[in-house]
């Protein structure tokens, strides 16, 4: 892939020994770094075909890339041996012709945010993580703060832009929809939580509310906040017995479990208990809600006497105001929290609480002594609401009656010598959760599998899921079988793929 001085081009192609390489291999979880023979940055669609194109004639394994905050290898797997960076595809504009804003697949949450905001007022129910990319981040389903009150990002993907590569080797891009009587409507619906890097490279989304039919970009997607109630509660781990916190992670739980109802006025309310290691000294809540909408105060108040009632615990510290949503309260959360982080991370879904045998196991390792890595945390999200109104079956995300999500993490470290032992323990947490169920979340009364946008190679290996029930079920449920038909047709060569990807059907 080499350009004449001076010709046009649609295509950087960056090698060792050029300066930028060494920054552009590095991903978010410094546990990778890759190795490829060529970094491409494609300016537009017509530089992803080629580098796809030029990949594929040379016998060579592609890895793709948005923000590169993929919680595994999957683009930097010392296999791939040329990477697509789409950090340049971050163009946010209103499409006329489709009735549907454009967003480009290497522009970031933050970038996404701002435009919608700005231009139009609007804004999609994704992550509150900014320098996560849109190209991977729709395709895990998309979820975040305002997803109880407007669903999942995908519920809003009208259309995707993707490169793909035909049983002969040719790449080529083609716009898939929801519509219909649109003969690719499957390879869209494959891209509403069927993962990344698995069919093609997305160039592009098209996002419109469904119902919407406006020729002004403010009425094609959900309004964004005003203001917002925030409450922020800081507990001690001080005098914080096994009763006390499982009174309070019960409570939290309980509060979801009571008001998932979409169209009541408690949709709007969402909350994120991050319970860190004691370790740390103590660990807290954030909620929030639109501070106009329906009975905001009363549903916010309420919350808080639920998840505190009986606790015996005071905080040590506890703020509630109204502010500006978007100035205010939406860069509230940073990720990568540390720029040379090392990471082990792990999901659940759950259609209920935590059971009695969970909470305790949470309290155990949250307060093992032989621990000191304060970061270490679990992550207790309100999900459900307006999600749970889709079928599971009307797109790739299966998970459509879970009313929270939740993510262990093993906290963050700096150097290879701690990989081990911070590993090892983050899996002995995970399965000792899961105990019940072979050592990962089988959907059952309780557990509603986990989520592909963060994946856990883990789910794949016998030694950690003893359950018997395939890593694709946990991830997918029911809709695995459909995805590996949207594979076959749409990448017979199986040109995309990692740890974790879907496969070809066997027949």
């Amino acid at each position: 892939m080499t350009h004449t001085a001076g010709e046009p081009t649609s295509l950087l192609v960056i090698e060792p020994g050029d300066a930028r390489y060494e920054n552009l291999v590095q991903s978010y979880n410094h546990r990778f770094t890759g190795v490829p023979e060529q970094v491409c940055l494609p300016l537009d669609t017509e530089g992803v075909v080629t580098a796809v194109g030029h990949a594929v004639a040379a016998g060579k394994r592609i890895g793709v890339r948005s923000g590169g905050h993929c919680f595994e290898n999957f683009t930097a797997d010392p296999g791939i041996d040329v990477l697509l960076d789409l950090s340049q595809l971050n163009g946010i504009a209103h499409d006329r012709r489709l009735r549907a804003v454009e967003v480009g697949a290497g522009a970031t949450l933050g970038e996404v945010y701002r435009t919608l905001f700005k231009r139009w007022g609007v804004t999609i129910p994704g992550g509150t993580c900014f320098e996560v990319g849109a190209g991977g981040h729709v395709l895990g389903g998309g979820y975040g703060h305002l997803s109880r009150r407007d669903g999942l990002v995908v519920d809003h993907l009208y259309a995707v832009e993707v490169v793909v590569v035909d049983a002969s080797g040719r790449a080529r891009a083609m716009v898939a929809t929801a519509d219909r009587d649109d003969p690719h409507r499957d390879l869209w619906w494959a891209h509403t939580g069927g993962g990344g890097g698995n069919f093609g490279v997305v160039t592009r989304y098209w996002l419109r509310t469904p119902g919407a039919d406006s020729d002004d970009p403010a009425g094609l997607l959900p309004k964004a906040p005003a203001r917002v109630r925030r409450r922020t509660v800081m507990w001690p781990w001080e005098g914080m017995t096994e009763d006390a916190f499982g009174t309070l992670l019960r409570n939290y739980c309980d509060w979801y479990e009571k008001n998932d109802d979409a169209d009541g006025p408690a949709a709007g309310l969402w909350s994120n208990l991050i319970a860190t290691h004691q370790s740390s000294g103590m660990f807290g809540m954030t909620a929030v809600i639109d501070a106009d909408g329906p009975d905001a105060e009363t549903v916010f108040d309420e919350q808080y006497r639920s998840v505190t009632r009986g606790v015996g615990v005071d905080p040590v510290t506890h703020s509630a105001e109204i502010v500006p949503w978007f100035s205010s309260w939406m860069p509230s959360y940073s990720f990568p929290n540390d720029p040379k982080g090392r990471y082990k991370d792990k999901s659940g879904n759950f259609r209920k609480g935590f059971t009695a045998h969970q909470r305790q196991t949470i309290y155990r390792y949250l307060t093992d002594p032989g621990r000191s890595n304060p970061t270490t945390c679990v992550v207790v999200a309100g999900y459900g609401g307006k999600v749970n109104t889709v079928a599971p079956d009307a797109t790739a995300t299966a998970q459509r009656d879970s009313i929270l999500k939740v993510v262990y993490s093993g906290g963050v470290w700096q150097s290879e010598d701690q990989d081990e032992a911070n590993i090892a323990w983050m899996r002995r947490f995970y399965r000792d959760v899961y105990a019940g169920t072979g050592g990962v979340p089988v959907p059952d009364d309780v557990n509603d599998g986990a989520y592909i946008g963060y994946p856990d190679v883990d789910l794949a290996d016998p030694a950690w899921n003893s359950s018997g029930v395939p890593w694709s079920s946990i991830y997918y449920g029911d809709n695995y079988p459909r995805l590996q038909q949207v594979k076959r047709r749409y990448d017979p060569r199986n040109v995309f793929r990692h740890a974790l990807s879907i496969e070809l059907p066997s027949a």
